[in-house]
């Protein structure tokens, strides 16, 4: 096993305010994983070109990029396009914020404010998700090595 595999999979919180990050951290915390903050859409992008993450929770509402907007071009890249997204919204949001979220591309929307058992929950179906896709590729990859080496054994 490489050390990629003990590395804790991270997830990318997005919001513009700060009492919102804090109380995804407080919600996700018991999960076994790595959270990493953004503030804007601009700052979600950039961390996203930096590194991998299981699954991305968009705040829908924020000055500049909105969620919308940010999601659209997540899903755009082809390094980030299938990160699963899902959008956070509050509770008076437009009846057609779900419509257009899951047009972009957003794997799941979830109500602020949230149920913590409830938003755990979707994220833990996404970070198995990413773990057993990291496991195959892994297996694949494994296997590759394995019919390269057998194919330069026969001198072919």
């Amino acid at each position: 096993m490489s050390g990629v595999a003990s590395e804790k999979t991270a997830i990318l919180i997005v919001d513009d305010m700060e009492e919102n990050l804090i109380a995804l951290e407080a919600v996700l915390g018991p999960l076994d994983l790595r959270l990493v903050r953004a503030h804007s859409g601009e700052e979600a992008l950039k961390a996203m070109l930096r590194q991998d993450f299981a699954a991305v929770l968009l705040d829908v509402l924020m000055p500049g990029m909105d969620g919308f907007e940010t999601a659209a071009n997540i899903k755009r890249l082809d390094q980030t396009k299938d990160v699963p997204i899902i959008l956070l919204t509050g509770d008076d949001a437009d009846s057609d914020y779900a419509y257009r979220g899951y047009a972009i591309g957003a794997a799941d929307f979830v109500t602020k404010p949230f149920d913590p058992w409830l938003l755990r929950t979707k994220v833990n179906v996404f970070l198995d998700l990413h773990r057993k896709n990291r496991r195959l590729a892994d297996r694949v990859a494994e296997l590759e090595r394995t019919v390269r080496s057998l194919r330069g054994d026969r001198g072919g």
